[in-house]
């Protein structure tokens, strides 16, 4: 047991996918996991481990922004042993030619500051995705022809922005979507030599406004698991 986990020894999997809500933890773990078993609520903060196709899965909820994600991925790894974390959620796609449900798989992660920042000092540390994660993601969304896009996103710990100009420099630069908390979770598997990789469904548009409705979201985020559980295993 941790601070925030109370899972016992060997109730936690080497493969952990990382929602931010909870309930989507439960939803995820009982729509494609197979014998799926509660084990932490601590906080409300839900995590199931079970198999798909006989490799054991945790999925466990890490709350939404970078301080929240790091202390789950963090006792997570150190305590759990998890070598292979990927975060499945949401993100506000910037390109007009990035659509609403389409996937993007982070390649690199770039943000204001995370709570890894401190360690670096005066060094802009770039953390990316691993490659072996990565290649099989975007194989697996192309054999399901779930449009997908690979590059560039950005990790933001502020929900309300109103930082157009800086919308404006990230879309120039070639930036994919806006997200809260993969920056800070390839920093740490980084850190830990672990592996790590995000696979986002894209439920708004900051740049059109278009926004998937609420009612659509768990249909639309069926494929982003399935590419995820997918590229761990294939």
């Amino acid at each position: 047991m941790t601070v925030h986990i109370a899972a016992r020894p060997g109730e936690i999997a080497e493969t952990v996918l990382l929602p931010g809500d909870p309930y989507r933890a439960r939803w995820a773990a009982r729509t494609f996991l197979t014998d799926a078993v509660l084990v932490n609520e601590v906080r409300g903060m839900l995590g199931y481990t079970g198999s798909w196709r006989g490799h054991r899965v945790t999925i466990h909820g890490t709350g939404m922004g970078m301080p929240s994600l790091s202390i789950y991925a963090n006792e997570l790894i150190r305590d759990y042993g998890a070598r292979t974390l990927i975060r499945v959620g949401s993100a506000g796609a910037l390109p007009e030619h990035v659509k609403v449900r389409d996937v993007i798989l982070a390649q690199t992660c770039s943000t204001t500051g995370s709570p890894s920042r401190t360690l670096f000092k005066e060094l802009n540390f770039a953390p990316c995705a691993d490659f072996g994660l990565l290649s099989k993601a975007y194989a697996a969304a192309t054999a399901k022809g779930t449009p997908v896009h690979v590059g560039g996103i950005f990790s933001s710990d502020t929900f309300y922005d109103e930082r157009p100009d800086l919308t404006g420099q990230l879309l120039r630069h070639g930036c994919l979507g806006v997200e809260m908390e993969a920056a800070e979770l390839y920093m740490l598997a980084a850190r830990h030599g672990a592996r790590a990789l995000a696979v986002l469904t894209v439920s708004d548009h900051i740049t059109t406004g278009e926004a998937l409705p609420s009612d659509q979201r768990e249909t639309s985020f069926g494929a982003m698991i399935e590419i995820a559980l997918e590229a761990a295993f294939a």
